[in-house]
């Protein structure tokens, strides 16, 4: 916790065609902006190569009001190298809050934030009491929520998402983790510190679509899930061990049999094509989670950045 008097806040968000919900994004942090407050604002927005009027929304806005940062990257690189940058530019600030822009996340709820954080929180996390999603994208998170927490080697809040606040020690901390492969929550748990939770009940989306397809949704789980458990690869450990096991077992079986002088009935054609069909696809399967972990090596040999800025436009 800083000494000065007024810590600066800054708010980072990032945004991929956003155009429809911006108008109201801005006028809601403008009010929170305004309120009185113990704290000097900061509004970090960072573009990831959006294709509609995002980014020139953004510069207008930056230029009515110098509390509106706009940090532009050269093209679309993901929601979490987005975030990346953000947390990177706002790095001057005493704390940091991470929040969607479609306003799902409420503004209204980051002074209380800034209150558990100024209680003596390094991290903050906002709990979801309540969610507005139905259909496949619902059962999808809840499936997500409830699996994750289980499967995973660090404990990780079900119902915590980006939106949170990170204290300066806790924003230096995160600095240091230099991975490509990202899951914020996961990274937000792995960090630790001492950690607060405020609840609140996430919104509808202000206006257009949810940005986040149902595939990028299924990445963004697997990258969590490979990223924070080596449950796969001790999953192919033990069913190795127990398909050896039973063969064993099998074996030893009919040697009996033989021995006893017992007659055994001759194995046909389709036993034979259904047993090197089961073993086939339990080494495919153990293939593929080894190419997971070996593709994610592979990206962070390659040591690229995981995002680019774009200059600033004159």
């Amino acid at each position: 916790m800083t000494d000065s008097p007024r810590p600066t806040v800054a708010i980072v968000v990032p945004v991929f065609n956003e155009e429809p919900v911006l108008p109201e994004l801005f006028a809601r942090l403008e009010a929170l902006f305004a309120a009185p407050a113990e704290c000097a604002w900061r509004a970090v927005f960072v573009d990831d190569g959006s294709r509609d009027r995002s980014a020139e929304l953004l510069r207008a806005q930056g230029a009515r009001d110098s509390r509106f940062e706009l940090v532009e990257l050269s093209r679309n690189f993901g929601f979490q190298s987005a975030l990346a940058a953000g947390l990177a530019h706002a790095g001057a600030a005493d704390a940091v809050v991470t929040m969607d822009a479609d306003l799902q996340d409420p503004p209204e709820v980051v002074p209380a934030l800034v209150a558990a954080w100024r209680s003596g929180a390094e991290v903050v996390r906002a709990v979801r009491r309540s969610r507005k999603e139905t259909g496949v994208r619902r059962v999808g998170f809840d499936v997500f929520h409830a699996l994750f927490d289980r499967l995973t080697d660090i404990p990780i809040e079900s119902n915590a998402g980006t939106f949170g606040l990170l204290g300066r020690p806790a924003l230096e901390a995160f600095a240091r983790l230099p991975e490509r492969n990202r899951f914020f929550p996961g990274l937000r748990a792995w960090i630790g510190f001492t950690t607060a939770e405020v609840a609140y009940d996430r919104q509808e989306r202000a206006a257009g679509k949810p940005k986040q397809t149902f595939r990028r949704l299924v990445r963004y789980a697997v990258d969590g899930f490979f990223s924070f458990s080596y449950l796969p690869l001790r999953v192919l450990t033990y069913t190795g061990i127990a398909v050896s096991g039973l063969g064993f077992l099998l074996g030893l079986y009919f040697i009996a049999k033989r021995l006893l002088g017992i007659e055994t009935a001759t194995t046909g054609f389709t036993t034979l094509v259904s047993l090197v069909t089961f073993l086939g696809g339990i080494q495919l399967i153990g293939i593929g989670v080894l190419g997971e972990y070996l593709g994610r090596i592979y990206d962070e040999v390659k040591q690229r950045p995981i995002y680019l800025v774009r200059p600033p436009r004159r």
